[in-house]
């Protein structure tokens, strides 16, 4: 962005990206499509794995990644690398006007032809007052269906109650002090007035137009959608859909490095007499120094140049195969390097002997990681369900970047994490418990409830998915408390999906050197003393015991995909969680006061009560509050 209005570029594929509403100074633009990026700034991001995967989910024969374009910072080229459109293109005065009696703030309402430039108003009726010229905000509703439109309301036609030839001009007004919805009425001078609380009901807005703003001069698509009101800084009026993966060791490692950092000037090299001509370039011939060119030669043709890699493997199954592979080291321990994992084969190192810790298979240390992620498309209204197995979801109706591109923006992080591994032996004989069972039905019907309530086919991942979740989730609080970095700053994958891979990954990982500072993976060494508090901290919650006997599969109530499960116990950063703090229970890893028996651990909380005296406790609660009743 131009001027003192700068996005990061990992903010402008996460939260910012094409379609998004974003504000500056004197307008609210929206951002342009990939076809308003500047081609020569764009660096390339090499992640094969992560190409392959997304050219299959697009039907494409490839796709390229690249990151966002920098701002160019010289006093002579300065302009904004990235475009965007003026949206929405009707505004509000900041001078109140006549009406209202004089009890409320009532604004003009103004549509861009009648702006100077979108930044001031002339008032027609009195044009030779001093105060004439008023100053504009971009108006704060305006309205879009689930397939990513959005379009400005149609004002006259929404006063009218219909189509209408009247040309007096609009006011805005709001009658309350908070602001909210309710509040605020709009009208014409003529009389008609409607209030807005209205166009949140299906039908007022009419029809989606198809309209696609952030292309530019490119036509609206046809679109069946009803229009639902959103306010322009909402939060759900832009939700990116993304795919990330691990980036995973091939081969040496700064050899690999060094051919992704020179891959425009190696890529096309077939014979060994190719590299050695291309050492010529100054920084080629520093990278690849301690490399014959026969070395550099398989490097590039493993990199890229006989094709995409297979794709058979999910995302997540690739990566859990490489964590979980028990080797004592894997990858390079170098500054160049984007991964470096070492397992704990000794128990005791960890604290594995500890009672109750039998079913941790394996714990590994990730000193050195590297997480590329990319934006595919967008949606507006609802956010897109997340594939539990790091997979894209091909029942999204997703708006698209841009109309045809053969590219996708995208980013990389480095970072550090601790691997768990659970014993599928030890899940297998949990999930078989009759207890178990019956539980797993609760969170199925309530998983079913959500998705007819959203009209989407998905299948309900099981409860050992659910288990490891919420594993993942109270383990992450409990190494935030000692790691160095604040908990938002963590992240999970969750391998729960397929037979036999039951694991987590909590992990941190930045743009810059902040994200490998060693605090997070020096925890796998205390990784027995941290499950054990995360289990103390999912043994009881303060808002138990509503909480602890929460029923997913209540037909009326308003968390279908959660069990046991709230912001006061297992809920994190909505960034920290690839689920949005969805299908979580904490009944499922430790047994909770409502004595279901459905725990995974069995770890005596060393803080807090008993169960026997959680449940006494529990019920002297729920007497004191019927009395109070």
């Amino acid at each position: 962005m131009a001027g003192d209005n700068f996005l990061r570029q990992s903010q402008v594929v996460t939260s910012f990206g094409p379609g998004a509403l974003v504000d500056l100074p004197e307008h609210s633009v929206i951002v342009g499509g990939l076809g308003t990026w500047k081609g020569q700034h764009l660096v390339p991001v090499h992640e094969k794995r992560l190409e392959a995967k997304l050219a299959q989910a697009l039907g494409q024969p490839g796709i390229k990644l690249f990151a966002p374009p920098p701002f160019d910072e010289r006093d002579e080229q300065q302009r904004s690398s990235i475009g965007g459109f003026v949206f929405p293109t009707w505004f509000e005065t900041q001078t109140t006007v006549a009406g209202g009696g004089g009890r409320h703030r009532r604004r003009r309402l103004v549509g861009w032809d009648a702006t100077e430039n979108g930044r001031y108003y002339i008032d027609p009726q009195e044009p030779k007052k001093t105060d004439a010229k008023k100053k504009l905000v971009p108006v704060r509703f305006v309205c879009g269906c689930k397939r990513g439109h959005i379009d400005d309301i149609d004002w006259k036609r929404y006063i009218h109650e219909g189509l209408t030839d009247c040309t007096r001009p609009l006011w805005i007004e709001e009658r309350g002090t908070a602001g909210d919805v309710a509040d605020v009425v709009v009208g014409c001078d003529c009389g008609k007035e409607r209030r807005m609380y209205e166009a949140l009901s299906l039908g007022p807005l009419g029809t989606c137009r198809g309209r696609r703003p952030w292309l530019g001069s490119i036509p609206s698509e046809g679109c069946k959608q009803q229009n639902k009101l959103l306010v322009r800084t909402g939060s759900n009026t832009y939700f990116p859909e993304r795919m990330s993966v691990i980036s995973l060791p091939e081969g040496d490692d700064r050899l690999m490095d060094a051919v992704i950092r020179n891959w425009d000037i190696l890529s096309d090299a077939r014979t060994a007499d190719d590299v050695r001509n291309r050492r010529f370039d100054r920084q080629v011939k520093v990278d690849l120094a301690d490399f014959d060119d026969d070395t550099v030669l398989r490097a590039i043709m493993s990199h890229g140049a006989e094709g995409l890699p297979e794709t058979e493997l999910s995302v997540k199954a690739a990566e859990f195969e490489v964590l979980a592979s028990g080797q004592a080291r894997v990858g390079k321990d170098t500054p160049e390097s984007t991964f470096y994992a070492e397992t704990l084969l000794d128990r005791a190192k960890w604290g594995g002997n500890e009672p109750g810790l039998e079913s941790v298979l394996r714990v590994v240390a990730l000193h050195r990681l590297r997480e590329v992620i990319a934006q595919v498309g967008f949606t507006r209204i609802l956010p897109p369900a997340t594939e539990v197995d790091g997979e894209l979801d091909p029942a999204i109706e997703r708006a698209a970047l841009d109309v045809q591109h053969d590219w996708l923006p995208a980013f990389e992080n480095r970072g550090e994490g601790v691997f768990v591994q659970l014993d599928p032996a030890h899940v297998a004989e949990w999930a078989g418990r009759g207890a178990v069972i019956a539980r797993a039905q609760q969170l199925e019907a309530g998983f079913a409830i959500w998705a007819q309530e959203r009209k989407i086919d998905r299948t309900f991942p099981g409860a050992p998915y659910v288990m490891v979740h919420s594993l993942a989730h109270l383990l992450l609080t409990a190494i935030a408390e000692e790691c160095g970095y604040p908990a938002s700053a963590l992240r999970e994958r969750v391998y729960a999906l397929h037979p036999g891979q039951f694991g987590m990954l909590i992990y941190t990982a930045t743009p810059g050197a902040d994200g490998t500072l060693g605090g997070l993976a020096a925890c796998a060494s205390r990784i027995g003393p941290l499950i054990r508090r995360a289990v103390e901290l999912g043994a009881l919650c303060s808002n138990d015991p509503i909480c602890a006997h929460h029923a997913p599969n209540d037909p009326h109530g308003d968390r279908p995909l959660h069990g046991a499960a709230c912001h006061g116990c297992v809920f994190v950063a909505e960034t920290s969680c690839e689920q949005r703090n969805d299908l979580l229970d904490r009944s499922l890893v430790v047994d909770t006061i409502d004595g279901a028996g459905t725990g995974f651990f069995h770890i005596t909380p060393s803080r807090y009560m008993s169960n026997e005296e959680l449940k006494i406790a529990s019920g002297n609660i729920s007497e004191q509050s019927s009395r109070r009743t």
